[in-house]
């Protein structure tokens, strides 16, 4: 019984062995996908709010823009 008891004491300490070295792995593994990631790290994008006026600029450029191209058609 002494043999089995000391075989589950060492199977058990391995098995503790590996878990860590596991776990520096799955560490290792986080950092460099953070670094070498296209995005890097996951951050939520914000968009900043735009005033009526600014989107009335835009649409007036827009329109100027597309004024020209037809006019360069003709």
């Amino acid at each position: 019984m002494t043999d089995l008891s000391r075989i589950v004491r060492q199977l058990k300490k391995e098995r503790a062995r590996v878990q860590q070295q596991l776990s520096g792995l799955n560490a290792a593994l986080a950092a460099f996908a953070g670094v070498y990631s296209n995005r890097g790290p996951a951050k939520k994008r914000t968009r900043r709010p735009l005033s009526a006026k600014g989107r009335a600029a835009i649409r007036r450029a827009q329109k100027a823009r597309w004024a020209r191209v037809r006019a360069a058609k003709k």
